[in-house]
Parts: C-alpha cells; structure tokens; sequence
C-alpha cells in the first residue's frame, strides 16, 4: 500500500501532506518544541524513500533523524488570519525521498497567544499513526527503527538486496496476477460502461491556477454532542456520520440515482508495532441524508453493516498492490485520472476517536497524562492537503469535500474541507453552510 500510493501520486504528479495546527494562549517554549521535533525524527517520521535501482522492486526505507528548522513567522499576526497562515504553511515543500519529511512553523499572534503548524508528508504516516507518534514525542519516547543510513549499501549490493526482496514476493504476484484477471472478467462489461459515461474533459478559467481549498474547524461541547447523538438513537461515530452525509447534501454531493451521499471511512489497521505509513482499510457506505437530522439509526447500521462487510469480505483491489512495482508510470497515471471520474462522488469522513483516551493510554501516570494533555488540548485543526492542485483538477473531479473529526479536552472539533464545483468556495461559506449543518443537528459551536 505504502509503495502504491507514493508511485501512483508520482505519476500524476501529486504531493499530500496532513497537517496539525494547535493555537496556544501563551508563549512557545521553543526549546521544548525543538525537543519535540527531535523527538518525532526518532519515530515513523525519522525516515525516507530510497527508490530502488531496478525498474521493477519496491522501494525501501532509510533513515533521516534530523529535525528541520522551525519556521517563525517574521511578524506577528491577528488571530483572525491564523486560518491563512495555515494555509500558506501548509504549501511549503515537504519531500519523502530528499527531505525534510516534515516542518514546524510558529507565529506569534497580535494578543500574546501563538499558532504552531505541523506538515508532514502522507507517505511517512497516516492520521491514526500520526496521533500516536505525536503523543510518544510529547513525551519523549524514540523508536529504534533499524532502517539503514541512506545511500548505505553500494550499487551492486542494492541491487542483490532488492533482486533477493523481488524474489521473495513472487508468490504474491502470481496471486495478484490470477486475482487481477478474475477481476477483469468479472468486471470487464462494468468498466466499459463505465468509461462510455466517463465525463468530457471539464475547461474552466483560470484551469491552471493551484488552489487552496476551503477549510474550517468547529468546536462542540462533548456533552451536547453525545447527548445528542443519545437522542437520534445513535452514537458519537455515527453522528459524525450524519454530520458528513448532511454537509455532502448541502454541498452537492449526492448521487444522481438515488439521491444517497457515498461516505468513504477509512478505518485503521496499525498494531502496536507497525511501521506501515497507511495502516488503513475503507468502508464504503451510502446514506440518506434526509433524516439524519432526526434520526440516525438507519445511518447506525449503515456503518455496522458496512464494518461487517470490510471484515468479512476485504476490498478485492488489495489483492493487486503486489503489481504497484510492475506497473508502468503511464498505467499508474491513468489509474489515477479513472479515480477523478468517480460518479459517487464520496464524502471523505475520517474519525481519530477519542483522543484523550489515546494519551490516558499511553500515559505512565497522572501527571504524565496531564502533561501531555495541556500540549495537545489547544488543537485547532487537523486535516489532508494535496499541494500544487488546480481548479481544472477540483472541477473534473466534481469537487470535494473531507470531513476530519475527534475528541479531546471536553469537545468534540471538526474538520471540513470542501470545493464545489461553480460554487463560492470561500472560508466564509463554508463557515454558513457549517453551521446551517450543524443548526439542523439542534447543535452549535464555534467555527473558525
């Protein structure tokens, strides 16, 4: 998976980064924050890509324990604009293969209070990895990764070592091959269906112009949230759910035959010791968004039924990754054009959970809890960027839109992300159009 994703975004030239902005009320100890980053170059983010020399081997991990500088903003700001710096923090370069793999940035706001931003590259981690590597830096816990120096070994040795590791996964490539041509059969009359409907090239002004899509957090009171998801008949997960199939409504984003919102959950697969960066299996599921606002349990067995669907029958594509490192740059492009055209036009929702149970758990003690809560309890924002996209490739694609939620420090905080196509796509919008959401849940927060 990790190899798939890295070589198929090469091939249509795209970077992803997740970034993670906290908004202290004090000033930053940036002695500690230095710790800190130190600290996360001794995790899964203490690493790079070293692509193979063969044409056809996956590539490897090295390591790259130096922290980059910390970015400090040169003057300070409102906090009002705190929303556009992280903007502009997150299209700084990010790089997995030459580094830095990661950046931290500080700006001091007009108040005394101070914004931090973390980017990271999507092909070191994922969210749920992320939030554990964060909170193990916190508190000061490395990881011995074992991965070599890069550059390490000489050409001839690479070479033996990755003839040596195509070798051993042979035996999953025939299997990938014969799963690859089942499927062919059995979806050959689809797929051609599927790119007769596929749609016209979409040209619009300003096509060219890389975009930074609209994004907003809120903040609800975890009692009102969980009091009220009580009240749909549902629970904490499936109200973010509904929230999701809601926005998706307002914003377009429902299927042509039905009318239903396509929600795409990413679920996590990391164990104590995964060094995977996507650690992750999807659910698929598609909900009404009609009544989500007066009751949830259809939406609440949506998810059950479509978490019992992913375990008993996986995704059948995952049989295929074994092909990424034999598949041609020019088939990897067009796989990932085909993904454009999706006529669902799903509805990101990913769900960290309850982050303050994360700490209490890898917390020693009390005080150490309490420690690393006091660092991570101001989060303002976590979210999935793709830099150096254009408006011609958020058109053709039918927009947009990632909803991101957890809980921490008595509130739950989401995340949302949206471009629509022809729409207005301002913070300001999306500001309306979340809290319109959020007022026929019979909730409010504050939105930033």
């Amino acid at each position: 998976m990790d190899y798939a994703l890295f070589a198929q975004h090469r091939a249509i030239d795209r970077n992803v980064v997740i970034q993670v902005v906290w908004v202290y009320d004090q000033a930053v100890d940036f002695d500690g924050l230095r710790l800190f980053s130190r600290n996360l170059g001794y995790g899964l983010l203490g690493r790079r890509i070293e692509r193979s020399r063969l044409p056809f081997a996956r590539h490897r991990w090295v390591l790259d324990h130096s922290p980059p500088d910390i970015d400090i903003a040169a003057s300070a700001r409102p906090r009002a604009e705190v929303s556009d710096w992280a903007d502009e923090h997150s299209r700084l370069p990010t790089d997995p293969e030459r580094g830095p793999g990661w950046r931290i940035g500080v700006l001091p706001l007009e108040d005394g209070a101070n914004a931090v931003s973390l980017v990271l590259s999507h092909y070191l981690i994922d969210g749920f990895g992320l939030a554990v590597t964060i909170v193990n830096a916190a508190m000061g816990r490395t990881r011995d990764l074992d991965y070599p120096p890069p550059r390490s070994l000489t050409r001839l040795r690479a070479v033996a070592q990755d003839v040596r590791q195509v070798t051993r996964d042979m035996p999953q490539v025939a299997r990938a091959v014969a799963a690859g041509a089942r499927l062919a059969r059995r979806n050959r009359q689809d797929n051609a269906k599927s790119s007769a409907s596929r749609p016209a090239p979409v040209e619009v002004a300003d096509g060219d112009e890389v975009i930074a899509v609209p994004v907003i957090t809120m903040h609800i009171d975890l009692d009102d949230w969980d009091n009220r998801a009580k009240a749909l008949g549902g629970t904490s997960d499936t109200l973010v759910a509904g929230l999701a199939a809601k926005l998706g409504q307002l914003l377009g984003r429902q299927r042509a035959s039905d009318g239903a919102v396509t929600l795409q959950l990413p679920i996590s697969e990391r164990t104590a010791d995964d060094t995977r960066a996507i650690a992750v299996s999807y659910a698929r599921l598609n909900v009404d968004p009609t009544n989500v606002t007066t009751d949830l349990r259809d939406v609440r067995a949506a998810v059950k039924q479509a978490l019992a669907d992913l375990r008993e029958q996986p995704d059948e594509f995952l049989q295929l990754l074994p092909l990424a490192p034999f598949t041609p740059r020019r088939a990897l492009k067009r796989m990932g054009d085909a993904m454009v055209a999706d006529p669902d036009h799903p509805v990101f929702c990913s769900n960290l959970g309850d982050l303050g149970l994360l700490l209490y758990a890898l917390a020693n003690d009390d005080d150490e809890y309490a420690i690393v809560s006091g660092i991570l309890v101001p989060l303002q924002l976590i979210r999935v960027v793709g830099q150096n996209v254009t408006r011609q490739w958020y058109e053709q694609a039918g927009g947009q839109l990632n909803v991101q939620s957890w809980r921490i420090g008595g509130k739950v905080s989401i995340t949302v992300d949206a471009y629509q196509p022809n729409g207005e796509n301002t913070k300001q919008s999306l500001r309306e159009i979340t809290a319109r959401a959020l007022a026929e849940f019979d909730l409010s927060g504050d939105v930033y």
